[in-house]
C-alpha cells in the first residue's frame, strides 16, 4: 500500500538516474497528455461522423481562437511549474506555498475576465479570418460555450501544473482519464442522442474538464506535508505576481506568437474552401497525438531540470539532457514511420469521404518528418525554461512563427497560383509549418550551446 501510495506523490527528480527518473515522469504524463489530445478528437470524430465535414470544418476553425483567447493560462502554468520545482528542489516549504497561492488568485480572476470579454469578440474575429458562412454560426455557438464555462479548462492546466512542478504526473493522469472517459460519453449522447450538434460537443468538454479540475483541487488541498494551502498563501503578493508573470509571460507570450500565426494561417486556410479545411482539422488531431511525446519530453525536462537547478546540481541537468534527447528522439523516429506506414487507417477514423482521406494524407506526408526536428526544440527548450531562461525559447517562436512560417506559407500560395488553384496551393499551409519546425530546432541547439541558460536560476531571488 505503501508503495502504491508512493506512486500518487510528489517526486524528488534530484536522485538516481536521470533517464529512469525523466521516464517515470514522462509515461504518465504522455498517457495523460494523449488522454487530453482525445478532447479534441473525440469531438471531432463524433461531429464527422454524425453531423458532417461541415460541421468538422466548423470545430476546427473555431480553435484558433479558443486557443488565443486562453494564452494568459499558458504563462501562469509555465511560470508555476518553473516555480514549484525550483522551490521544491531547494526544499523551500513557505517560498513554495506562496507561488501556489498566487497562481490560483490569478487564474481566478483571469478565467472571469475571458467569461465576459470572450463572448463580445467571437463573431468579429471569426468575420476576420474569412470563416464561411456556411459554417460561421456553428463556430461561434461552439466558442461561446467552451469560452463562458472556460474556468474548468483554466483550473486544469494550472492544477496540474503545479501537480507536475511537485514531481507527481500520476494524479493528473488519472484525474484526466476519468474526465476523458466522461467526455466521450457525453459527446456521444448530446450529439447522437439528443442531436445537439456542435454545441453538444462543446458542453460535454466543459463538463468534462470541470470534473477534472475539481479532482486536482482535492489532490492538492491534501498535500499538507508539502506544503500550505490556505487564504493567507493566496493573497497576491507583488514579488511572486512579479516573478510568476517574469517566468510566464515568455511561454504565453510564445503561445499569443504562435496562436496570432494559426489565426492568420487560418485566414489564408479558410479561402481555399471546406474541403481543405476538413483537412487541416484532421490532420490536426493526428498531429496533436504524434506531437504529444515531444511536448511530454519537454515538459519532463523543466520539471526535471528546475528540481536539479534549485539543488543546484548543474552536471546532473547536462547529464540528463543528454539523455532524454536520445529518448525523444528515438520516439519521434518511431512516430514518423507509423505515420508514414498507417496514416490512411487514422484518417479514416474521421470521415468516409475518400477525397478528404486522400487529402489529408497528402499532407500529412508533409509533415511527417518534423517531429524528429520537434523533439530536438521541445526537450532543449524544456531544459532552458526549468533554468528560468523562458526568453529565449520566445524569441526562437516569434521567428520561426511570425517572420518564417507566416511568410512562406502565404508566399507559397502566391506563387503557386493557377487557373486549377486560383488562390495557390493548399500544401503551402503545411510545408510552411515543416520550414518552421526544422529551422526552430536549429536555432534552439545553437542557443542550448551557447549556455547562456545556466545564469537564469531564480532560487535566491526572493
Amino acid at each position: 500500500m505503501a508503495k502504491l501510495a508512493d506512486l500518487f506523490s510528489p517526486r524528488d527528480m534530484t536522485v538516481g538516474e536521470p533517464w529512469k527518473r525523466i521516464l517515470e515522469f514522462s509515461i504518465p504524463m504522455l498517457i495523460g497528455n494523449i488522454a487530453q489530445q482525445l478532447y479534441n478528437t473525440v469531438d471531432s470524430i463524433v461531429i464527422g461522423r454524425y453531423v458532417g465535414d461541415n460541421a468538422l470544418a466548423a470545430v476546427g476553425s473555431a480553435m484558433p481562437i479558443y486557443n488565443f483567447l486562453l494564452v494568459f493560462f499558458v504563462a501562469v502554468s509555465t511560470g508555476a511549474g518553473i516555480m514549484v520545482s525550483q522551490y521544491f528542489g531547494a526544499k523551500d516549504r513557505e517560498k513554495l506555498s506562496r507561488s501556489i497561492g498566487v497562481c490560483l488568485t490569478l487564474t481566478a480572476v483571469t478565467a472571469t475576465m475571458i467569461m465576459i470579454i470572450g463572448p463580445i469578440v467571437v463573431r468579429p474575429m471569426l468575420s476576420f479570418i474569412n470563416t464561411p458562412p456556411s459554417i460561421l454560426d456553428w463556430c461561434a455557438d461552439y466558442l461561446l460555450i467552451l469560452l463562458v464555462g472556460n474556468w474548468g479548462f483554466s483550473y486544469f492546466n494550472i492544477l496540474s501544473g503545479i501537480l507536475r512542478g511537485l514531481g507527481d504526473s500520476l494524479s493528473a493522469l488519472v484525474f484526466l482519464l476519468i474526465s476523458t472517459v466522461l467526455n466521450i460519453f457525453l459527446d456521444i449522447y448530446f450529439v447522437a442522442g439528443l442531436n445537439m450538434g456542435v454545441p453538444g460537443v462543446a458542453l460535454a468538454t466543459v463538463i468534462a474538464q470541470v470534473i477534472s479540475a475539481i479532482l486536482c483541487a482535492i489532490k492538492l488541498k491534501n498535500m499538507h506535508e508539502v506544503f500550505d494551502l490556505n487564504l493567507e498563501v493566496m493573497k497576491p503578493q507583488k514579488e511572486y505576481v512579479a516573478q510568476l508573470l517574469r517566468l510566464g509571460l515568455p511561454s504565453g507570450l510564445t503561445q499569443v506568437i504562435f496562436s496570432l500565426a494559426m489565426v492568420t494561417v487560418q485566414s489564408l486556410t479558410n479561402i481555399f474552401g471546406e474541403m481543405v479545411i476538413a483537412c487541416n482539422v484532421i490532420v490536426m488531431r493526428v498531429d496533436g497525438f504524434a506531437m504529444m511525446p515531444n511536448f511530454t519530453f519537454g515538459i519532463a525536462m523543466t520539471t526535471f531540470t528546475g528540481q536539479n537547478v534549485g539543488a543546484k546540481k548543474l552536471e546532473r541537468v547536462e547529464e540528463g539532457t543528454r539523455q532524454g534527447l536520445a529518448i525523444a528522439v528515438g520516439v519521434s523516429i518511431v512516430i514518423t514511420i507509423t505515420i508514414l506506414t498507417f496514416g490512411r487507417y487514422l484518417m479514416e477514423i474521421f470521415t468516409n469521404t475518400a477525397e478528404l482521406v486522400d487529402l489529408s494524407m497528402h499532407m500529412m506526408r508533409i509533415l511527417a518528418v518534423g517531429y524528429v526536428a520537434m523533439a530536438v526544440t521541445q526537450v532543449l527548450s524544456g531544459v532552458m525554461r526549468g533554468a528560468g531562461d523562458t526568453m529565449t525559447p520566445m524569441w526562437i517562436s516569434l521567428i520561426t512563427t511570425i517572420f518564417l512560417r507566416v511568410p512562406v506559407a502565404y508566399g507559397i500560395a502566391y506563387l503557386t497560383r493557377s487557373p486549377e488553384y486560383p488562390n495557390g496551393r493548399p500544401e503551402s499551409i503545411f510545408i510552411s509549418l515543416l520550414v518552421a519546425w526544422v529551422s526552430g530546432a536549429i536555432i534552439t541547439f545553437i542557443f542550448y550551446r551557447k549556455g547562456n541558460w545556466k545564469e537564469k536560476a531564480l532560487i535566491n531571488e526572493l
